[in-house]
């Protein structure tokens, strides 16, 4: 039986060939989460929320808060607290109620610096986002679009690029199977100790990342 042989002594030399042997010898390809640069982040204030968006928010793209109502918003307070120091607006697009000051103020957010675009129709929404993100005077865009379109949402992510202003969207569930160029999309649910983030499309890394993030006991800002 030379040929049976033959054929488990190539066998045998197989086997002997360990993970380890083929790491080491480049004969093994290993798949490693994507590196993104920690300047084109913005820090979120929550080290658990900045681990699931990469380093935190996307600084000059859009990203996308799929909720119900506007349950994402909380998310957002450091960042506003800290972007209200600098001389840029802080531009709010047709949100749903007028933000309360007091609850913006506890939270650390000077709101002499909020630009606010209320009673527009959603043409209207739309035009005003986009020129206040590729202004160059804002500092973050907040927006509560009615619908968007495809064409319409790169619009807005070519005009954060241009502006190098970060663009948040707040949308409903529903738009979670809409295809979008965002940078960033989150789906937000309250959850008993907080709110519960799920990465559903970050650029640079992988989607599927999930945390709880706590959030104080605060009055609703809007």
């Amino acid at each position: 039986m030379p040929a049976a042989a033959g054929q488990g002594g190539v066998c045998a030399a197989m086997q002997v060939l360990s993970l380890e042997q083929l790491k080491r010898e480049g004969a093994l390809w290993q798949g490693r989460r994507p590196q993104v640069a920690a300047d084109r982040h913005l820090p979120s204030g929550w080290s658990v929320l900045d681990e699931v968006l990469g380093g935190g928010w996307p600084r000059d793209a859009l990203t996308e808060i799929i909720s119900e109502s506007h349950h994402g918003l909380p998310l957002l307070l450091p960042l506003l607290a800290r972007l209200s120091l600098a001389s840029r607006w802080l531009a709010w697009i047709a949100p749903p109620h007028v933000p309360y000051a007091p609850a913006l103020v506890a939270r650390g957010i000077h709101v002499e610096r909020l630009l606010l675009v209320r009673d527009v129709s959603a043409e209207q929404c739309l035009w005003a986002a986009e020129q206040a993100l590729k202004s160059g005077g804002c500092g973050v865009v907040l927006a509560w679009p009615q619908q968007l379109q495809a064409a319409q949402l790169r619009r807005l992510q070519l005009a954060a690029e241009r502006g190098d202003c970060p663009g948040v969207l707040f949308r409903p569930p529903r738009a979670a199977r809409q295809a979008s160029p965002a940078a960033l999309r989150l789906r937000v649910r309250p959850a008993p100790l907080g709110l519960e983030v799920e990465a559903l499309k970050r650029r640079g890394g992988w989607a599927g990342g999930h945390c709880i993030v706590p959030l104080p006991v605060v009055a609703d800002p809007v």
